[in-house]
């Protein structure tokens, strides 16, 4: 019997978490069969004896033959299920109604493509993290409703599109499900990053529906020291300049103005927690330390092409020192893609301080 639904996980050296991460999918409570994939790329750590503990399938690929794009179309075409839910190797469900709420986001609209969910942090993340997952999830339903994005073609819905695209387009297979009958139709791109960007923004300019539902969370989240996130934010953004052709912008009002924004959505959330006074001043300057770190990372990641070689294999968190744009089709309806809870401007005399004041209050808002 074919399963209904194939949870695949893409593995390199997992070990830390990936047992906790199959005892939580062979946990599910979901009326369907269930498939356990993982597709391993030379891993040494144990890995491997751990999926065969909990009877995955296990397809081994050469190491060097792993791209997020290309691994992930690999996995759609030996998955049996007509769905496939793909988690990486750290991203634990939550609870034990993830999968079924996966699922039953393909029921909330016609033409469902692509279901995904939030990503709640590690107890151990820190306060930035923390704050900038549950603004980042908030983005679709409040964080708290089962949220559908179509895009119409009306004037004004593809004004709004072009204002705004993270809304309709972000996508993320850290945890998100596929619908195979439209991947048979839009794979994922053969890009080493971004792929879930990509298709969610093709899957929505060909018309199909992508669903936020919030019960089918994870535990996931990243923390790094201040050196490895200038790193892993110049990776990160070089990537997104390599297959979106991403670049952040960088300019004497606007950047500082977007530090100062993101530490004061940090410190609205330290006092929503009832972190108030003077036990502000230490978290806060560990905010403006991160973000001014990120902001320097992504600017200099998405001009990676300008930065010599030895410099990128420096600065990048992989040791990777090439700039590879990949050759994917424009979107007909953007210029660029930006992240959700992003702040297109346009760069011009007549700059709008206004604007980015009201964007970014520097004072708490009421809530």
């Amino acid at each position: 019997m074919a399963a209904a639904v194939t949870v695949a996980i893409p593995t390199y050296n997992g070990a830390r978490y990936l047992d906790e991460v199959l005892a939580a999918v062979r946990a599910q409570r979901v009326d369907a069969e269930v498939e356990l994939l993982v597709v391993d790329s030379g891993s040494t750590d144990g890995t491997l004896e751990i999926a065969a503990a909990h009877g995955a399938r296990v397809h081994p690929i050469p190491k060097a033959e792993f791209s997020h794009g290309g691994t992930r179309n690999l996995a759609m075409q030996l998955a049996e299920g007509e769905h496939v839910a793909f988690l990486t190797q750290d991203a634990t469900p939550a609870h034990d109604g993830w999968l079924a709420a996966m699922l039953e986001g393909f029921a909330a609209a016609e033409n469902v493509a692509l279901v995904f969910g939030p990503h709640e942090p590690r107890p151990d993340a820190s306060h930035m993290i923390k704050c900038e997952m549950e603004r980042h999830f908030a983005t679709w339903g409040g964080g708290a409703e089962v949220d559908v994005q179509r895009l119409g073609r009306t004037a004004a819905e593809v004004a709004e599109y072009r204002r705004f695209p993270g809304r309709w387009t972000f996508f993320s297979d850290v945890n998100g499900c596929v619908a195979k009958a439209a991947w048979r139709e839009i794979p994922y791109r053969p890009v080493a990053y971004a792929e879930d960007q990509l298709l969610g923004r093709e899957m929505i300019e060909a018309g199909y529906a992508k669903v936020f539902h919030p019960r089918a969370a994870v535990i996931h989240s990243h923390d790094y020291p201040p050196a490895q996130f200038l790193r892993r934010y110049f990776d990160e953004f070089r990537s997104l300049r390599e297959v979106l052709d991403h670049v952040e912008v960088a300019h004497p009002v606007y950047t500082p103005l977007t530090i100062r924004g993101l530490v004061g959505h940090d410190k609205r959330w330290l006092q929503r927690q009832g972190v108030q006074g003077r036990d502000l001043v230490r978290p806060l300057a560990v905010s403006a330390r991160h973000h001014g770190i990120r902001q320097l990372g992504a600017i200099v990641g998405s001009r990676a092409d300008k930065v010599p070689r030895p410099l990128r294999r420096a600065l990048s968190l992989d040791g990777r020192d090439s700039f590879t744009p990949y050759d994917v089709p424009e979107s007909p309806l953007l210029a660029s893609t930006t992240q959700p809870d992003s702040r297109p401007v346009k760069l011009d005399p007549s700059w709008d301080y206004d604007f980015v004041a009201r964007a970014y209050p520097a004072r708490p808002v009421a809530t």
